[in-house]
C-alpha cells in the first residue's frame, strides 16, 4: 500500500521492528556491561555522566531560548493592532 509521497506502510513497519529489536539488544548489552562485565564501574560512571550531561544540556537550551527570545507582545497592544488592521481592510 502506497501513501502520499511514495512511502509505504511496509517501510514504516520495518523501521518499527528495527527500532524494537535494536532497543532490546541495547537493553541486553547494557545489562551485560552493568552486571556481568569487568567494566562495571566505568559503565556506571559513563551512564551517570551521560544522564546528568543530557539534563544539563536541556536546561542550557531552555535558558538560551528564554534569553534570546523577545518578550511577547502585550494582549492590549495586540487587540488594538488587530482592530486597526480590520478597519483598514474595510
Amino acid at each position: 500500500m502506497r501513501l502520499r509521497g511514495g512511502v509505504s506502510r511496509l517501510n514504516d513497519r520495518l523501521v518499527g521492528y528495527l527500532i524494537l529489536v535494536g532497543s532490546l539488544l541495547g537493553i541486553g548489552l547494557y545489562f551485560y556491561l552493568t552486571f556481568l562485565s569487568p567494566w562495571i564501574l566505568l559503565v556506571i560512571q559513563i551512564s551517570a555522566f551521560a544522564a546528568v550531561a543530557g539534563m544539563l544540556a536541556i536546561m542550557a537550551w531552555i535558558g538560551y531560548t528564554l534569553a534570546t527570545t523577545p518578550p511577547p507582545m502585550p494582549l492590549e497592544d495586540f487587540d488594538e493592532e488587530s482592530s486597526e488592521e480590520e478597519n483598514a481592510e474595510i
